[in-house]
């Protein structure tokens, strides 16, 4: 390999360790931290639906800003927009700021995420063409899978036993150090290799071609399209079940103050994907169809669900998340092979853009409902309403396998992730 193709890795391994690791010192506190600002779970997960809807408003126009400014500027305009957020946050927790503000400061967030999607890895791909890597991609992603596996577990980890050492705010102070090193390594190391931005192109025409090759590829592909609608249940469900497990396991273990417990929620799910990426192939073996093994593991999410809200048992409760993450990382690789092999290669990262987009769709208005739930009959019964909601993934995925799709047989080769 050569030695330019090298560095090039490295720094996207160190880009990928750094945001992962800012991102996700918060995670094990992030809803205790929003209750002790003065917040109600109901306006707590609002926030987070403002995060989701940041995400859906901004996906498209921030990916028209990585095609005419460059992936390096986009990434670094993420970086700081996620740095200036995360030190709104602090500022509005120590003052008690009303929800207005942190429905804002959320929406920000949200957009500073979508200047990272698809931005870093078209760059990734481009640079290492321009440099000579002649090699298969599947290696970089995988050993990112496991820098940045790692470097949620110990940031979820560390953040929640930082916040119980000192207060909830120290994680976000160091969020933001983390952050600020991230948009000094990109400044120094990131080059747009194999790529020159587009600035003459109208942002206009831009966004339309963006969205007509979403909805032809996908929408109007059968297939793709009763996948791409079961993805808001399973999405929305699935981000108020991480943050609100932060509380819950807390109220289970009879110690409010033990914010290690939050820290060690978020830990699991991330040793889940790691497990899950690594089991992947020999589970999917066990499948005749890929839709077969989609509906097994959003059945086996939904039980878990009901177990969470029926059984209230700390013990119990970790075993059930356990199960919960592990199916779900383990689905999401089939998925997205079911879904690549159906889409033209001019319009995959399009289509893989707007279904990421429909999914955060579930998180704007699922949260804050269930979020509701459970300030008005507790976690336990939000738990129970959840599974019910993420049940109704089933019949779209059952739709999606009798239309007896070319990738739906597990014999089928996988499809390369090359991005278009």
């Amino acid at each position: 390999m050569p030695d330019a193709a090298r560095a090039v890795q490295r720094t996207y391994l160190a880009l990928t360790l750094l945001t992962t690791l800012a991102a996700s010192f918060i995670w094990g506190v992030n809803t205790l931290f929003l209750l002790d600002a003065g917040l109600s779970n109901a306006e707590a997960f609002a926030a987070n639906a403002f995060f989701a809807a940041g995400q859906v408003l901004f996906e498209v126009p921030t990916g028209v800003v990585a095609d005419t400014r460059g992936r390096r500027f986009s990434f670094v305009l993420g970086a700081a927009t996620l740095l200036v957020s995360t030190l709104l946050y602090l500022g509005m927790w120590q003052i008690e700021a009303p929800f207005v503000g942190w429905a804002l400061a959320s929406a920000l967030l949200g957009l500073g995420f979508t200047f990272f999607s698809g931005a870093t890895e078209a760059w990734l791909v481009d640079a290492l063409r321009a440099t000579g890597y002649e090699g298969d991609l599947e290696p970089v992603f995988g050993r990112a899978m496991v820098v940045g596996g790692a470097a949620m577990l110990v940031g979820s980890v560390l953040g929640g036993f930082v916040a119980q050492l000192t207060d909830l705010g120290m994680p976000y102070v160091i969020r933001a150090a983390l952050l600020g090193v991230t948009v000094l390594v990109a400044l120094r190391y990131m080059r747009d290799l194999g790529f020159s931005p587009a600035r003459e192109a109208s942002p206009i025409a831009a966004v339309r071609t963006v969205l007509d090759g979403a909805i032809d590829g996908g929408l109007r592909n059968p297939p793709v399209r009763w996948v791409m609608l079961a993805a808001p249940f399973a999405t929305g469900v699935g981000f108020y079940v991480f943050y609100a497990l932060q509380p819950y396991l807390l109220e289970l273990f009879g110690d409010p103050t033990a914010y290690g417990i939050a820290g060690l929620a978020a830990a699991i799910v991330a040793g889940a994907q790691m497990v899950g990426g690594l089991v992947v192939n020999r589970v999917r073996r066990l499948f005749r169809l890929r839709t077969d093994a989609m509906l097994v593991a959003a059945l086996v999410a939904v039980l878990a669900l009901l177990g969470l809200g029926a059984i209230p048992i700390f013990v119990f409760a970790l075993a059930l998340l356990v199960a919960w993450a592990l199916v779900s990382a383990i689905e999401e690789p089939i998925r997205r092979a079911y879904i690549n092999g159906l889409i033209p290669s001019q319009q995959r990262a399009t289509v893989l853009s707007f279904d990421a987009l429909v999914g955060s769709t579930g998180g704007v208005v699922i949260q804050p409902a269930l979020g509701r739930v459970a300030d008005l009959g507790g976690y336990g019964i939000s738990y129970l309403v959840a599974g019910g909601i993420q049940a109704l993934a089933l019949p779209f995925i059952l739709l999606a396998r009798r239309e007896r799709a070319a990738t739906d047989p597990t014999s089928v080769e996988e499809p390369s992730a090359l991005p278009a």
